[in-house]
């Protein structure tokens, strides 16, 4: 920690992250605090705002907020210095606080990726050793795999082998089945949430995870800065007459780009007519680039439709074909 006094006197203090050690050092001063964006930045900052001190989250990547510190040097006292010097200057730029009801929604989806991440590692070496006695699992989805490994005859060998695994599974099941009914609730509840499902293919998870994501977009100048955000853009690294475009940048959260790459994959595969015109649109640059590019695409033009409908509090419109205008006689003309 690093204190700046009205007679410009510097200060410089280790002290445990604690809320009681916070009371003890900072209670009863009045104080800007600037702290980066960090896992513990909020609980901090809400802490610090208690004990009457203006705080502000900056965001660690606005490079010029560290720009009195030794680029080759960097320790955590010259960190602190960095940033009691760019809030007396001003040289931060403040990262955005999701709400509460927002980051308890984040929980919910972390603990169901975590469930989601050990079910199919578990799941995989199942196959495998399946695999293994050249005896295969029927294809299918991840909720019903233990019913299809009932249909293979494997042998007492492999079921006593197989029987730990199989037993973590069936808790992960039961424990993913509650976590789904949660959201599930949440999206019968949420309105933001339940508008975003109005668009096909878009589940109770994804439209959480999009709302939870962005939870405001009103920060967001527009779907380009939103689909920016989610790393859905592509990377460009261009200089005087030459421009050159690489992949997406893959910044944000990984979670929600590969949700909206399921739904689009998933749209292009299941044709409905209200989504024609997103998934034509998506096959004419298969046709060019091949069905992983055209469906990143398709992945970010979703991300412009459900921002859009977030900022506009609006519901999906499917698509209709235009009425075709008859053409006029030469006398009517």
């Amino acid at each position: 920690m690093c204190i700046i006094t009205d007679a410009g006197e510097i200060v410089e203090q280790r002290i445990r992250t604690e809320r009681g050690r916070f009371k003890e050092v900072l209670g009863g001063r009045k104080a800007k605090v600037l702290l980066e964006a960090s896992t513990e930045s909020e609980w901090v900052a809400r802490c610090l705002e208690e004990l009457g001190l203006e705080v502000v989250v900056a965001d660690p990547n606005f490079a010029p907020m560290y720009g009195t510190r030794t680029r080759r040097v960097k320790t955590d006292k010259r960190d602190a210095r960095a940033l009691a010097d760019a809030c007396l200057s001003g040289t931060y730029r403040k990262a955005h606080r999701t709400s509460e009801s927002r980051r308890q929604l984040k929980a919910e989806l972390s603990v169901r990726e975590a469930l989601v991440r050990q079910r199919a590692k578990h799941l995989f070496l199942i196959g495998t050793l399946v695999r293994q006695q050249g005896l295969r699992v029927a294809t299918g989805g991840a909720d019903n795999f233990l019913t299809r490994l009932n249909e293979v005859e494997l042998t007492k060998e492999l079921k006593s082998t197989l029987a730990p695994l199989i037993e973590v599974v069936e808790l992960l099941n039961k424990k993913l089945a509650l976590v789904n009914a949660r959201l599930e609730a949440l999206a019968a509840t949420d309105t933001q949430v339940a508008r975003l499902r109005t668009m096909p293919s878009v589940g109770p998870v994804t439209a959480a995870a999009f709302v939870a994501t962005l939870d405001d977009a009103k920060r967001f100048k527009g779907a380009h800065q939103a689909e920016a955000y989610l790393g859905l853009v592509p990377s460009e690294m261009s200089s005087g007459e030459k421009q050159r475009r690489g992949h997406i940048t893959k910044t944000g959260n990984a979670r929600m780009r590969g949700l909206l790459v399921q739904v689009a994959v998933g749209m292009m595969r299941v044709k409905k007519g209200s989504t024609k015109h997103l998934w034509e649109w998506a096959e004419r640059i298969a046709a060019r680039r091949g069905k992983r590019v055209a469906a990143v695409a398709l992945a970010r033009k979703l991300a412009g439709v459900l921002f859009a409908m977030m900022r506009d509090e609006s519901e999906f419109k499917p698509w209709q074909a235009k009425e075709e205008v008859p053409e006029r006689s030469a006398a009517a003309a």
